[in-house]
C-alpha cells in the first residue's frame, strides 16, 4: 500500500488562494504516477516548498530514498536538458541528483500539465555560503563540475543567452530597459567568442550545494536545463550569491585553482559578467511582476525585493 503522509496540501479539495499558480498539481497525482510508472510502493511522500520555478516530493521508503520533482509542461524540454547533465555530472563522481528512469526507460511522465521525474536523492546539508570555508568548497565544486562538462555538446543544449532587450515585460519599471542594454553592452565587449565555454548549471546558490558530513562528498543539485555558454556566467552568479566580490574572494580563488579558465579570463571578465548576471535577475523579477507569479513565493512583496535587488547593483555598476 502506498502511504501519504506530512503533505501540507494534504486534500485535492483544499482552496486554493486567489493569487496561486492556477495549474496546482495534485499531490494523490504523483503518487499514482510513482505506483504506476516507477512501481514505488510501500512509500511516504513528503511536499517540499523549496522552489520557485518547479514542485518537489521527498520520497521514502525502506530502502528508498529519492526526489520527486514537477515543472510544467511548457518548460519540459528545458527540463529534460537539465536531467541529462545531471546524469553527466553524477557519472563524474559529483553527486548531481541524476534521474531515475521508469520502468519503460522514460526520464519524465506528464501529469496534470506537469512533466514529472524522479531524481536520486543527494546527502548532506545545503551549504550557506556565509563562512570561508563553505565560499571555497563552492568554488572547488563549481570548477569540477565544469570540468566534467566542458565540450559535451551532443546533448542538444540551448545557446546563451536569453535576453530581449525588446521584451514587453521590461516596461513595468522605468530603469529596467536602459540598465539591460547597458548591461549587454558590457558582455559584448568582452568578445564572448573568447570566453571558456561549457554546460552551465546557470543558477549556484549555496543552497544547490550539499555537503554529506559523513563521506565529505559535496554534491550541486538543481539542473533546470542543459545550457552552453560562458562559464563566467556560473562563476559570476556563485559570486553573486554570497555577496559579491568582495567576499567571494574565498570562491574565486578555489575556482581559479581548479585550471578549467585562466585567471587572465577571471580577472578581465568576473565584474562585466557579474553586471550581466543582475541583469538577469532584473529581467526575471520583471517578468515575474508583470504576469503576477507569485509561485514559490509568499507574496508580492518577494518579486519587489528581487527587483529592487537587481535595480540597486545595475546602478551602482553603472556609477562605476
Amino acid at each position: 500500500m502506498t502511504v501519504i503522509a506530512r503533505i501540507d496540501l494534504s486534500s485535492d479539495d483544499a482552496p486554493v488562494p486567489p493569487d496561486a499558480v492556477p495549474d496546482r498539481l495534485s499531490n494523490m497525482a504523483v503518487v499514482r504516477r510513482l505506483r504506476d510508472d516507477w512501481g514505488l510502493q510501500d512509500i511516504t511522500v513528503t511536499e517540499h516548498h523549496g522552489g520557485m520555478n518547479s514542485r518537489t516530493w521527498y520520497v521514502e521508503g525502506r530502502a528508498t530514498r529519492l526526489v520527486a520533482k514537477a515543472v510544467p509542461s511548457a518548460t519540459q524540454p528545458s527540463f529534460s536538458g537539465g536531467l541529462r547533465v545531471a546524469a553527466l555530472v553524477e557519472a563524474a563522481a559529483i553527486p548531481a541528483g541524476a534521474p531515475v528512469p521508469t520502468r519503460d526507460g522514460r526520464l519524465i511522465v506528464t501529469v496534470d500539465e506537469h512533466a514529472l521525474a524522479l531524481l536520486s536523492y543527494v546527502p548532506g546539508e545545503p551549504l550557506v555560503g556565509t563562512s570561508v570555508e563553505d565560499r571555497r568548497l563552492i568554488g572547488l565544486v563549481l570548477a569540477r563540475v565544469h570540468r566534467a562538462t566542458v565540450g559535451a555538446d551532443h546533448l542538444d543544449a540551448d545557446r546563451f543567452h536569453w535576453l530581449d532587450p525588446a521584451a514587453d515585460h521590461l516596461a513595468v519599471r522605468a530603469w529596467i530597459r536602459p540598465a539591460v542594454v547597458g548591461a549587454l553592452a558590457r558582455y559584448e565587449a568582452l568578445v564572448p567568442g573568447t570566453l571558456t565555454s561549457g554546460l552551465l548549471h546557470t543558477d549556484p546558490a549555496p543552497e544547490a550545494f550539499r555537503l554529506d558530513g559523513e563521506t565529505g562528498r559535496c554534491g550541486l543539485i538543481d539542473w533546470d536545463r542543459a545550457l552552453v555558454g560562458p562559464l563566467l556566467y556560473d562563476l559570476a552568479s556563485a559570486v553573486l550569491y554570497v555577496g559579491g566580490p568582495e567576499r567571494g574572494g574565498p570562491l574565486v580563488e578555489a575556482y581559479v585553482v581548479e585550471g578549467v579558465m585562466d585567471r587572465s579570463e577571471v580577472e578581465r571578465g568576473l565584474i562585466p559578467m557579474l553586471t550581466f548576471r543582475w541583469a538577469v535577475q532584473a529581467d526575471y523579477f520583471a517578468r515575474r511582476l508583470a504576469t503576477n507569479d507569485l509561485t514559490g513565493i509568499t507574496g508580492p512583496e518577494d518579486n519587489d525585493k528581487g527587483i529592487e535587488d537587481a535595480r540597486r547593483e545595475l546602478a551602482i555598476a553603472q556609477a562605476g
